[in-house]
């Protein structure tokens, strides 16, 4: 056998297996004559599908069957091939939907037809379904009493049902192809593309009295919810049911927004955080991926919110809330946590990602904020813990995130600190830390360190700022960032704050005796301090009871103190009666009048560490601190310059004939006995 001969009989020998092999049903039919055909061949798919592999194709194919396929080769004519789409085969219990080929395979007496069927009964079936479950879905939304759209992730609509079109006033090519957002009213707008962020994240959310835009240019009163559309855990579009509520007031609906909602900005609450939190660690899991957890603590809204009030306070709330939801993405989401604190949690982040994040944060939230035609600056520290390093669960992510917080408030504030290990032993539980601070005094455990005062032309010191520090036998030393905000929200701030002029008194007294020359110490009062009605009782009477010269004691007061205009001159007459020195600290950030400089009697301006740091460098803050000296001058006051750490900021008070400083470049806070030895012993008569 020559080589071209076998090798054709290996093709065929392929060619027929794999046509018996082949899923559609095969079948060579030969004409003996006009009306009489044979089967010469049948394919495994043909031969199970059929039955009966009988040569007379009437039996093999059923009568039913044989007259179709007659009728289909007849209406072949003189093409050779033709193909009819879904042809319905008949069998006596059964019918299949198919498409039938029809080639003619060999022309001459005998004619060879070659028929494949691809039996599409089952894809008809699915289609059919498919088809039935899209007119549902199209009939669950047409029908709905309720108006709907379809928008996609960039805002575009692309489906509105007939409810919308009647509520609304819209024709459907208005609607169409259009911004969702052109219809909302400018107020709303926020609340709105913060919900869009949101939804776009996962979650479907609620928004309460949403003004949208009538086809007649009024605006409706409704109310909004989102629901994501999840493809392929992916959420690209979003459905929008919206409802008139002039016409629904529901309830239970309101109560379920305001249940997971902050009330004054809009974004979720600590409850929602809670709960989105367990089930983003859940998802973490299962994926294997890394999740941050952000809490984002403003720097000094204690003092904006005394200084300014509570209502302005609320309006800078908001303003914060609005340039950190620039923020929120389908990664993240963002949360109030309670009065200044926020929280971000970061969903498939790495450390380096998330520190690129905090960063691009703080320098947003640098950025100065407008209340009334007037510049405020807002700074924020941060705290980061990241899953699963830091902690599996909750309340521990939770936890770590706020001790990372702590160290970054203490280290300086307006940055960001990952958690470390070793913050475990420098931040102990609060209601743990609040009872020792009650036995603090009793177990000698509080003390005063002293910082010089330096006047700036001679040199000399002859004033000092008593500052309180804490050694506590099972914390160590405590930062005065941690224990006092403590002391003030328990009450302990008005035992403490007398102890400490006690202290002070006591050691004026004790100088006094040993014939140095007269110095003055200054003593920061707390607001809750400054407004007790007996205040300037209890000074005089510490006066009295160890006979110091009144002139020796100075009352740091905070502009925060200050807000009730007619009971802080009172208090401040009733001091100045007595023949103490009355000084303001960190003066320049609190509250912005200045009217009460003229009012008061005030003796001393303490420039705050803000404005004198990097006033060498920031053309801004040396414009501000040389203002504040010439404006107190030119009212009779001293100036002290606080935080003052280099040499050039030295030299530009000098200039601008700052009579005192203090800070690290003179001296830190010391403990009485180098008090005693290296400067009092230099300063006697």
């Amino acid at each position: 056998m020559n080589n071209s001969v076998e090798t054709k009989l290996v093709i065929n020998n392929y060619l027929g297996e794999l046509i018996d092999e082949n899923p559609f049903l095969f079948t060579l039919l030969r004409q003996e004559s006009k009306n009489e055909f044979s089967v010469m061949y049948a394919n495994q798919a043909a031969a199970s599908f059929f039955t009966n592999t009988c040569q007379s194709p009437q039996q093999f194919f059923s009568q039913e069957v044989w007259y179709q396929l007659h009728s289909l080769i007849m209406g072949l004519k003189e093409e050779k091939q033709k193909v009819y789409h879904n042809i319905l085969l008949t069998f006596p219990k059964k019918s299949f939907t198919a498409d039938v080929s029809i080639v003619s395979l060999h022309t001459g007496p005998n004619i060879v037809y070659g028929i494949t069927i691809n039996n599409k009964t089952e894809a008809a079936k699915e289609k059919q379904s498919l088809i039935e479950i899209k007119e549902k879905y199209i009939s669950l939304l047409d029908h709905n009493t309720d108006s709907v759209f379809l928008v996609d992730e960039k805002g575009i609509i692309h489906y509105a049902n007939t409810v919308a079109l009647k509520v609304l006033g819209y024709e459907l090519e208005k609607l169409i192809q259009q911004p969702i957002e052109q219809f909302i009213e400018d107020k709303s707008l926020g609340n709105f593309q913060l919900m869009m962020k949101q939804t776009l994240s996962g979650y479907p959310v609620e928004m309460q009295n949403c003004l949208f835009r009538h086809a007649n240019g009024h605006y409706l009163h409704i109310y909004l919810k989102a629901i994501p559309v999840n493809t392929q855990d992916n959420v690209k579009e979003f459905h929008l049911v919206i409802r008139d509520m002039t016409t629904y007031a529901e309830e239970k609906e309101q109560i379920y927004y305001l249940a997971y909602h902050d009330h004054l900005t809009g974004l979720w609450n600590r409850r929602a955080l809670k709960e989105h939190l367990r089930d983003i660690l859940v998802a973490a899991n299962n994926a294997s991926s890394e999740i941050a957890i952000m809490r984002i603590d403003l720097d000094r809204f204690k003092l904006i919110n005394e200084s300014l009030g509570y209502n302005y306070g609320d309006e800078l709330l908001k303003k914060i809330a609005d340039r950190l939801s620039l923020f929120i993405n389908k990664s993240c989401n963002l949360y109030r946590q309670s009065g200044d604190e926020f929280v971000f949690i970061l969903k498939s982040k790495t450390r380096e990602e998330t520190s690129l994040f905090a960063e691009s944060m703080l320098s947003e939230l640098s950025k100065p904020i407008y209340l009334d035609h007037q510049e405020y600056f807002v700074t924020a520290s941060i705290g980061i813990s990241m899953y699963p390093f830091d902690g599996k669960n909750l309340d521990e992510l939770l936890i770590k995130a706020d001790q990372a917080l702590y160290v970054a408030k203490d280290r300086g504030r307006a940055h960001y600190r990952y958690f470390q290990e070793e913050m475990n032993l420098s931040f102990p539980n609060e209601a743990l830390m609040e009872s020792h601070l009650r036995r603090a005094i009793e177990k000698e455990e509080l003390s005063i360190h002293y910082q010089p005062q330096v006047n700036l032309i001679t040199g000399e010191i002859n004033s000092f700022e008593a500052l309180l520090r804490w050694n506590n036998r099972k914390f160590g030393y405590v930062s005065p960032m941690q224990f006092i905000p403590l002391a003030e929200e328990s009450g302990m701030i008005m035992r403490i704050g007398d102890w400490v002029l006690e202290e002070v008194c006591k050691q004026l007294a004790y100088w006094q005796k040993k014939g140095y020359r007269p110095v003055r110490i200054a003593v920061n009062i707390s607001p809750k301090q400054f407004k007790q009605e007996n205040f300037a009782v209890n000074i005089r009477e510490k006066i009295n009871k160890y006979g110091i010269s009144p002139c020796s004691l100075e009352v740091e007061i905070t502009e925060s103190a200050m807000t009730d205009m007619q009971d802080t001159l009172t208090m401040l007459k009733e001091l100045k009666d007595i023949g103490v020195v009355i000084s303001i600290d960190d003066f320049g950030t609190g509250y912005s009048s200045l009217s009460y400089l003229k009012k008061y009697p005030i003796d001393i301006i303490k420039i705050d560490q803000s404005f004198i740091k990097d006033m060498e460098l920031d053309e801004k803050n040396a414009a501000i601190a040389t203002t504040i000296i010439q404006l107190a001058h030119s009212l009779g006051m001293e100036v002290i310059a606080e935080g003052v750490e280099k040499d050039q900021q030295v030299e530009m008070l000098k200039s601008a004939n700052c009579q005192k400083a203090q800070g690290y470049y003179f001296s830190r806070p010391v403990p009485i006995d180098d008090i005693n030895q290296s400067y009092m012993d230099n300063i006697q008569p």
